[in-house]
């Protein structure tokens, strides 16, 4: 059977693959170092922090909340341990299944949240959408959401 042979990319379709690169380098990199800079917290923290507010009950298991915030189990088990040394989280043996932990927010850890909230908010909104207009969203979104994971997706168990 005959496969058709890979056509190279057109400059167009490189010069967007470069551009998408660069954005998924740096835009991370400065909102990390906004958030280190006013509020004492790097990106992963706050968005570890963010994924445990918005999930039910609070909760997450520690598999799950490695793969939305992308880092490596033993990745979030360290950012964890550093979390709950803090009092932003806490981790809790499952019910369902004694080998595994959930990793649940506290008070103070959701306080955090939202105190750091501005600064996030003041950063994405510069570096993301200050440089985009209506129209590039309304095309942008559903593009990249072809491309990416479905919200619906990520786990939702409490």
């Amino acid at each position: 059977m005959a496969t058709d042979p890979l056509q190279p990319l057109t400059g167009e379709e490189e010069t967007f693959l470069r551009t998408l690169g660069r954005v998924i380098q740096t835009v991370p990199r400065a909102m990390d170092a906004d958030l280190v800079r006013e509020q004492r917290l790097t990106l992963t923290e706050y968005m570890t922090l963010m994924h445990l507010s918005e999930a039910p009950c609070r909760r997450l298991r520690m598999s799950e909340l490695a793969m939305a915030v992308d880092l490596s189990l033993s990745g979030m088990t360290r950012l964890v341990t550093r979390l709950t040394t803090d009092g932003l989280v806490e981790r809790v043996q499952c019910e369902e299944d004694g080998r595994g932990f959930h990793a649940v927010l506290t008070a103070a850890g959701l306080a955090r949240l939202e105190q750091a909230y501005p600064t996030h908010l003041a950063s994405v909104r510069r570096h993301i959408f200050d440089q985009l207009d209506r129209t590039d969203l309304a095309r942008l979104t559903p593009a990249l959401q072809r491309v990416g994971i479905p919200a619906d997706e990520l786990p939702t168990s409490c």
